[in-house]
């Protein structure tokens, strides 16, 4: 079964220096139909203003991975970790038992967009840890590159959930395609451009919900930018 959710359908937080668009419930924007997708809690569209940031603040029993798709997003944490998120890179940062951090955007006249997940964890109250890869456009182009995984496959980052997320970069005759295993559920988030999934057509920030799928399909892309979950 095939479910489109229209970008203009997410919530919207507008706090001048962020402008935020929910995809499911989250902070002031409640929608009871739209909670999460299986262990996938949050994807936040985050636009930070040049010199403004989320300060120090705190989170536990959470895996939240920030993917940049414009400027730079630097990260502090108590952990020790101190980093600059450009586009390409994957950041993970395993709360458990309780993490401090920040996020800054600290250029002069460019906007920081990236989005923010949260994967609810099979564990709970581990140490924090934090993993940052960077994944090049050209690995990512006309096929589902893994970017974090259970197990670090093909390189990607360690989520602690049966949970595997792809991104992949698709423009004209690209064509992609991923089977899910029986039992299995799929979300597949448009972060840019237009693409066709299973024959449905979508623009940035529109989304697909896959479940009793065998497969997904993606092609016709248009300067097209996806992250797909594949979920237990």
């Amino acid at each position: 079964m095939i479910e489109i959710r229209k970008s203009e359908d997410r919530g919207l937080a507008d706090h001048g220096w962020l402008r935020s668009y929910h995809t499911f419930s989250f902070a002031d924007y409640y929608d009871p139909e739209n909670m999460g997708f299986g262990h996938l809690r949050v994807i936040n569209e985050d636009r930070v203003q040049p010199g403004t940031g989320f300060g120090t603040h705190g989170h536990r029993d959470m895996e939240i991975i920030s993917y940049v798709l414009e400027g730079a997003l630097a990260h502090k944490d108590n952990m020790g970790n101190g980093s600059t998120i450009v586009p390409g890179d994957v950041q993970r940062m395993s709360a458990g038992k309780g993490v401090l951090h920040s996020e800054f955007n600290h250029a002069k006249d460019q906007t920081t967009h990236f989005l923010q997940i949260w994967i609810e964890p099979n564990v709970s109250g581990i140490p924090p840890s934090y993993e940052q890869r960077h994944f090049d456009a050209a690995s990512k182009r006309g096929r589902l590159r893994l970017v974090a995984s259970p197990d670090a496959r093909e390189g990607s980052v360690t989520i602690h959930q049966d949970a595997y997320v792809y991104a992949a970069l698709l423009d004209g005759a690209d064509r992609a395609t991923h089977k899910l295993q029986p039992g299995r559920r799929a979300y597949l988030h448009v972060a840019r451009g237009k693409v066709t999934v299973n024959g449905q057509p979508l623009e940035a920030g529109d989304a697909l919900k896959a479940t009793r799928t065998p497969e997904i399909a993606l092609e016709k892309g248009e300067g097209a930018e996806v992250l797909l979950f594949d979920l237990a």
